[in-house]
């Protein structure tokens, strides 16, 4: 388990302070993460990178020349939020582009797809690429459906060193495709992790048992098997990665590079046990490895586990796979010596002030911000059961996560409502801490509800039953087409439309906001609970398929949950 921490929710901001003061050389902080410390020669397309915290090296560690030029860091095991991707990106751009990599979950898809989407609108032209390289997550015709695991540093590596060599944006794009398309990585693990502040693991596995086909998160195995032999592990490490030679490939003489990652607690010497057999095999099988990698990579906190990945090269891919890169965590040769950047002082963040709100507004905002403190209580009490369920067939964070945003969210509604703001301010204001400062998929879901609503309600007009519907089907329309769940995909989609549906229907038939409300928090809670039927087709909770049977969505419970404290509020 993990011992050492202070308080459990301080945990990012003391890493990071660390990270940076240990790794001035490389790395300095800005908001969200990370950028480089120091300046390339002659500007370059900015590589960056980002992912939750607790996977280190991944993802700060590989900041540095010939690898990542910035690191968006988010809380432990969720994605960074929209403004910390942002932040990172405008502050490492060097005006020649940015290129977003990063593992393939869904809060991370949403978070940086927002930030990229900011950039074009600021004229940073921005490019996406996913690193896809579980195959135990998707079929191979499902490929674009796949994880990021350890492959993440292939990609990242490949597209780091084409834009060390001057490489425009379309090349860097193209070339770590090409890297994400010539990757393939298979996981498994004896035991899970244990996140600061917790006294149990994410997911456990029998003694005497091996979770086939974890992921970095947390989420449990798809398959469950006994604990080989090292010579067994590295086998089906082995024999399962070559079932699946990338397209284009002639397997016979195809040079490769082997990683064998340790997840956190499998130590180096195991590692290099295993790794004994993993080349015997791939030279029988007539490949030739070439720059091996046995060590940690992409971990998983304290997870008891390892990974393999291949890289299928060719020759543009071995050639930058082995150029120079000198990062915390990751480096090869020697890169030409950089000038350290010079950054002034931050500048005291200014006073927010609000437009004109009308006295009504701001009476309704005030109410707003106490019924959003009460919701933050009821989230606390339940946060514990939150992550069970979602440890169920996902990583289990969902109560961390939502514990995090609510609490950041309520107390900016509090601190807008103080200062004169409208009830649409406030739930703008309230919806981008949340998003913030909960990260995830949670946390970008939940902030563009708020702001959908916030925008919808404005700061004039009266908060009547006829302005609360109207901004609630705003904001579900805005967060299906954002997150492109239906109902029936087993999210919070699944109790958000029922409630939107009986609260319009409930107030159109001549019922109170607080009696339309009320029904329809009870319809929100049943249909949550009825998503326990459902097999999961969107998330994390995706991969597990049929194991996600029998246990409600946590993203709709916690959304049932917080409808029906404001309920109890409202009446």
């Amino acid at each position: 388990m993990t011992r050492l921490f202070n308080e459990p929710d301080d945990f990012l901001d003391e890493l990071t302070e660390g990270l940076i003061a240990a790794s001035g050389r490389w790395v300095r902080g800005v908001p969200g993460g990370v950028v480089r410390s120091t300046r390339s020669p002659e500007p370059q397309v900015a590589v960056v990178v980002g992912g939750g915290s607790g996977h280190y090296p991944a993802f700060a560690g590989l900041v540095g020349p010939g690898l990542a030029h910035g690191a968006a860091m988010g809380n432990l095991f969720a994605s960074p939020s929209t403004q910390r991707a942002h932040s990172v990106a405008k502050a490492a751009n060097e005006g020649r582009g940015v290129l977003f990599t990063f593992g393939n979950y869904a809060g991370d898809v949403l978070n940086f797809a927002a930030a990229e989407e900011q950039l074009r609108a600021e004229g940073i032209d921005c490019r996406t690429v996913l690193v896809t390289d579980d195959i135990w997550s998707a079929p191979v015709d499902e490929i674009s459906k796949r994880r990021g695991i350890a492959g993440d540093l292939t990609v990242f590596k490949i597209a780091g060193a084409a834009a060390e060599e001057g490489a425009d944006l379309d090349e860097v794009e193209r070339i770590a495709r090409h890297a994400n398309d010539r990757t393939r990585s298979f996981g498994v693990a004896f035991d899970g992790c244990t996140l600061p502040g917790k006294s149990e693991p994410l997911f456990t596995v029998p003694a005497g048992r091996m979770a086939v086909g974890l992921g970095i998160h947390g989420e449990p195995g798809i398959d469950e098997t006994a604990v080989p032999t090292a010579a067994a592990l590295a086998e089906l490490f082995v024999s399962r990665l070559l079932e699946e030679v990338p397209a284009g490939v002639e397997k016979q003489g195809a040079r490769v590079v082997p990683i064998l990652n340790g997840l956190g607690s499998v130590k180096y010497e195991e590692l290099f046990v295993v790794y004994r057999t993993v080349d015997k095999l791939l030279k029988e099988a007539g490949l030739v490895v070439v720059d091996p990698e046995v060590g940690e990579f992409c971990t998983s906190f304290d997870m008891a586990g390892c990974s393999l990945t291949l890289l299928w090269l060719d020759e543009d891919l071995e050639r930058l796979w082995t150029a120079p890169a000198d990062t915390p965590a990751f480096r090869r040769g020697s890169v030409t010596a950089r000038e350290q950047v010079s950054v002034s002082e931050t500048e005291a963040a200014a006073e927010k002030t609000y437009g004109q709100a009308s006295a009504e507004s701001q009476e309704s905002a005030g109410r707003i911000a106490a019924l959003l403190g009460s919701a933050a209580g009821s989230i606390d009490s339940a946060a514990d059961e939150l992550g069970r369920l979602d440890a169920v067939a996902g990583d289990g964070d969902h109560g961390i996560g939502m514990q995090r945003g609510i609490k950041a969210g309520a107390a900016a509604a509090r601190s807008a409502a103080e200062a004169g703001a409208g009830a649409g301010s406030v739930l703008i204001e309230a919806g981008d801490a949340w998003s913030d400062q909960g990260g995830g998929t949670s946390g970008v879901i939940w902030g563009r509800m708020l702001q959908a609503f916030g925008k919808s309600l404005g700061d004039e007009k009266p908060v009547d039953a006829a302005a609360v519907v109207a901004a609630a089907s705003e904001a579900r329309d805005v967060v299906m087409g954002f997150g492109k769940a239906t109902v029936g995909d087993k999210t919070m989609i699944d109790a958000v439309v029922p409630f939107v549906d009986t609260l319009a229907a409930d107030v159109q038939s001549g019922l109170s906001l607080s009696e339309a409300w009320g029904h329809a928090a009870q319809v929100a809670d049943q249909a949550a609970r009825d998503t326990a039927q459902l097999v999961a087709k969107l998330g994390r909770a995706r991969s597990h398929g049929e194991r996600s049977v029998g246990t409600p969505d946590p993203g709709a419970v916690s959304f049932a949950l917080i409808a029906t404290t404001v309920a109890g509020e409202l009446s």
